[in-house]
């Protein structure tokens, strides 16, 4: 054996077990920047009814950002994803289930529906992305401070605001940005 022969025989382990602790810390790496980004930065959703139809299907999977209500408060009009409110969680629906529903109301707003009509501080909303008008009258409620109506697309089939109270905004989990499934209706929300 020459003394190069020994040499490469003596590094030909060492690279292997070099390259197995780097794949080992990519993967690492990976994992963890994935972890992050899912609790602080952005999650995938799958939408399990027909709430909030004709805007999303159920099937639809969606990218739900959590960054942005850490710099100004939802809007209205925002589809927003939200963990049960203590109405529901009374009713014993768990803590951590997820919904999804249209900011509709916010604090200090006045929100009621009238033949068909939602309004918001004595004004009627154009409500282009509902499957029908509302079929039920409700009256008039003011959103109190930190909280949010919220309503479904769907609104003659929609468990929301109507029938549970008002979203604390403590339970939001983010704002719904783009739909990634199916392909057919990729896009912004």
């Amino acid at each position: 054996m020459t003394p190069h022969e020994s040499e490469v025989k003596d590094t030909a382990p060492s690279k292997v077990w070099r390259a197995w602790q780097e794949n080992v810390t990519l993967i690492a790496i990976a994992l963890c920047l994935a972890i992050l980004i899912r609790t602080f930065i952005a999650e995938p959703r799958l939408i399990p009814s027909e709430s909030m139809f004709p805007t999303l299907h159920t099937g639809d999977r969606l990218v739900v950002e959590k960054v942005s209500y850490r710099f100004h408060p939802p809007k209205t009009g925002d589809v927003v994803v939200f963990q049960s409110p203590p109405e529901l969680q009374s009713r014993g629906y768990d803590k951590n289930q997820a919904f999804i529903k249209r900011v509709i109301g916010l604090p200090g707003q006045i929100v009621n529906i009238t033949q068909g009509k939602v309004y918001l501080n004595g004004q009627p909303i154009t409500e282009d992305y509902i499957a029908e008008p509302p079929n039920q009258p409700f009256p008039p409620v003011k959103v109190p401070e930190n909280q949010l109506f919220v309503m479904g697309d769907n609104r003659n089939d929609s468990n929301d605001s109507r029938y549970w109270g008002f979203l604390p905004q403590e339970n939001l989990i983010g704002r719904a940005t783009f739909r990634f499934w199916p392909f057919n209706r990729i896009g912004a929300i």
